[in-house]
């Protein structure tokens, strides 16, 4: 069983573990150092047990937070998959119909004769200024 030494707070420690876990162990002992140095720069120098008691306590509170927090994200995530699920049962709103208005027969030929009118005095005026 490998030996691992931690510092925590500025003591080292000696500690077993598992193989292949040493990683693990020196990752926690860095959070319980991290929250140890706040409290010895807040506090001073204190005794053994009770820096490790309050980091202790520091990292629980941290992770009690972490946790509830989970649980709403969680709780959440749950919500937007009970919606996306009622979502994706709806059946599909029948299709808009939209009427589109139709110009007359009547009144295309009334403005095609117009056009023609008003291109015929058109030639009219261009060859009178002409001459």
């Amino acid at each position: 069983m490998p030996e691992v030494d931690i510092t925590i707070g500025g003591r080292t420690f000696e500690v077993a573990c598992q193989e292949g876990e040493q990683h693990f162990l020196q990752s926690a002992a860095k959070m319980l150092d991290d929250e140890a140095r706040v409290l010895t720069s807040q506090i001073g120098r204190i005794p053994e047990a009770r820096m490790l008691l309050m980091a202790g306590l520091m990292l629980a509170d941290k992770s009690a937070g972490m946790d509830d927090k989970m649980r709403e994200l969680e709780a959440k995530i749950a919500e937007q998959a009970e919606e996306i699920e009622s979502l994706k049962n709806t059946p599909l709103p029948m299709p808009e119909r939209i009427e589109v208005p139709v110009v007359p027969a009547r009144l295309t030929e009334s403005l095609a004769e117009m056009t023609a009118r008003a291109e015929s005095l058109a030639s009219e005026i261009e060859e009178k200024a002409a001459r």
